[in-house]
């Protein structure tokens, strides 16, 4: 809950600093000034990339757990019981040693959604994020493509 509750309130920062920013692109489009003008179109165009940027952000995390809660539901969720840090994070370890059984599920099911999901919380597990997420990004276009088979 805390992280939607903080995913809410970057989105409406994020909301109100395309506002300002546009306002103040108006009024450097309009002062005729050469400069006034190139900055009025930086102003314009890095909060559309920004938007572009937390859209494309919240559009992952929403597939993302739309994918977990599916898998939950199906009981495809690992259940190893694995010893935690202080933090709550899995012991990096532990969570090596399982990334082969996970690896060898997606190489046996590569267009299976499912391993590239369960492959993505290994990554996590591992410490990759940058995997971990690319992984859930392939699950999430390998479960939209097998939705739309249906």
């Amino acid at each position: 809950m805390k992280t939607r509750i903080a995913v809410a309130v970057m989105t409406v920062l994020l909301l109100l600093y395309v506002v300002l920013a546009g306002q103040r692109a108006i009024v450097l489009l309009t002062s005729g000034d050469g400069v006034g003008i190139a900055m009025g179109v930086a102003l314009l165009v890095l909060p559309l990339l920004a938007l572009w940027a937390i859209g494309r952000e919240l559009w992952f995390g929403v597939g993302a757990q739309r994918l977990g809660e599916c898998l939950d539901a199906e009981g495809g969720l690992p259940d190893e019981d694995l010893p935690v840090r202080p933090s709550g994070r899995i012991e990096r370890e532990d969570g090596d040693a399982l990334f082969p059984q996970y690896r060898a599920d997606v190489e046996a099911h590569p267009e299976d959604w499912r391993a590239r999901y369960r492959l993505a919380l290994a990554y996590d597990a591992a410490g990759d994020r940058r995997r971990a997420r690319e992984s859930v990004r392939t699950a999430i276009r390998l479960e939209g493509a097998e939705r739309r088979a249906r």
